[in-house]
């Protein structure tokens, strides 16, 4: 069963990667990914927001994870993304597959990276030196998660 967990709280990815690791038996590849809030456009970014609907949002990263396990035979997935306020350089999310082969541990933890980039059920706000505005969905995210429904 995947371990989804979303949190206000900064984590220790070292720490979190080391758990989920240690619990992996016979795998023969642990991958992971960790985003790093940043100044996209370059524009002044001073902190990020992310809001979710509690028990929505573990349920919809647990029905991807699920599917991630299924598609790519793993062992294991791990998910954990934060809400709330951030600024420049926080972690705010991470991903981790476990399988017996690598390919299919990087395959799943793209599409891990992709579906949380583009659907799970998460608001942002960056707030810059000129005001606040929500992020909108951006067309290469789209295209990323769009390869995996043709069996990318």
């Amino acid at each position: 069963m995947p371990e989804i967990v979303v949190q206000a709280e900064p984590f220790d990815m070292g720490e979190r990667l080391n758990r989920f690791a240690a619990r992996q038996e016979n795998a023969g590849a642990v991958v992971s990914f960790s985003g790093i809030v940043r100044d996209a456009a370059a524009g002044g970014l001073t902190a990020m927001e992310i809001e979710h609907f509690p028990g929505m949002t573990e349920k919809a990263l647990s029905g991807i994870a699920g599917e991630a396990m299924t598609r790519w035979s793993l062992m294991d997935a791990f998910i954990l993304h934060r809400y709330g306020r951030m600024g420049q350089g926080e972690t705010i999310m991470m991903v981790a597959t476990a399988a017996r082969h690598r390919g299919e541990a990087f395959a799943a933890a793209e599409f891990l990276m992709d579906y949380l980039k583009s659907r799970a059920p998460f608001w942002k706000k960056e707030f810059t030196f000129e005001g606040a505005a929500w992020v909108e969905a951006r067309e290469e995210d789209e295209e990323a998660l769009s390869r995996w429904s043709s069996g990318g």
